[in-house]
């Protein structure tokens, strides 16, 4: 669904991705990890044609990501952001339904609701929420919201951005069962970037070792801990020693 070629880019003279080679099958989940600053979100922003790439070719479906119907191609997706990213001013509802109030998705005020009620459900909120302001909610009520909108418009293709960041362990458990069971069912491709290691394992069919640009490691989840490789062996048991250095 998802196919990467030799894609770089670079701020300046930060070469933020190296030439990096990377493929998600059509109804897969793919996780990427590592540490802050590697080029996970830059990566992810290159798929979406938030950032253009310098270099290399990016294929949505056999398609150009860079060509065709910027709208129609958009459609496709659903995100889930790392900081929720809610209308602070806008109800509960209105968040979810945000695109589906929208250009080719439109539809109309009622029906709209219904859907974002329905999706609200799906992620265990009552309907009573759904006239509620994002801050009367707690983190982990705004993140289900998010998870949500992510899915409302019945996307192909889902990104989760660090999903469980600011979360405590049992909320991250409930939120990373309710990505695992959302996908599977919506049959989507899901692409994640995280560094919680608990999250991978919930979440992954496959996971890409990203460090310094490169992708270091890929391979299915159940081979992570036997990967071989340095670079995953340190930064998923978190060892001080090794290739990856600490920023201090």
């Amino acid at each position: 669904m998802i196919r990467m070629e030799g894609v770089t880019k670079a701020f300046g003279d930060n070469r933020v991705l190296r030439d990096v080679d990377l493929e998600i099958e059509k109804g897969s989940s793919m996780v990427i990890i590592g540490g802050s600053g590697t080029g996970k979100s830059v990566a992810l922003k290159c798929v979406l044609g938030l950032v253009r790439h310098d270099a290399g070719r990016i294929l949505v479906d056999g398609q150009d990501a860079g060509k065709g119907d910027r709208d129609a191609f958009l459609a496709r997706f659903g995100m889930l952001f790392q900081g929720g990213a809610l209308f602070d001013s806008l109800p509960v509802w209105h968040n979810v339904a945000f695109r589906l109030m929208r250009g080719a998705l439109k539809r109309p005020r009622e029906e709209a609701r219904e859907i974002a009620i329905e999706k609200l459900r799906r992620v265990g909120l009552k309907p009573d929420v759904a006239d509620r302001l994002p801050a009367e909610l707690s983190g982990g009520m705004q993140k289900r919201v998010g998870l949500a909108r992510a899915i409302a418009a019945e996307p192909e293709i889902i990104f989760f951005d660090e999903p469980t960041t600011g979360l405590d362990p049992i909320m991250a458990g409930v939120i990373n069962d309710l990505i695992r069971e959302i996908v599977t069912e919506m049959g989507a491709t899901a692409m994640t970037i995280t560094h919680d290691m608990s999250s991978v394992r919930a979440i992954a069919d496959r996971v890409a070792m990203l460090h310094d640009g490169v992708i270091q490691w890929t391979g299915p989840v159940g081979d992570m801990d036997a990967s071989g490789d340095a670079y995953v062996d340190q930064f998923i048991h978190g060892r001080a020693e090794g290739p990856i250095a600490a920023v201090r």
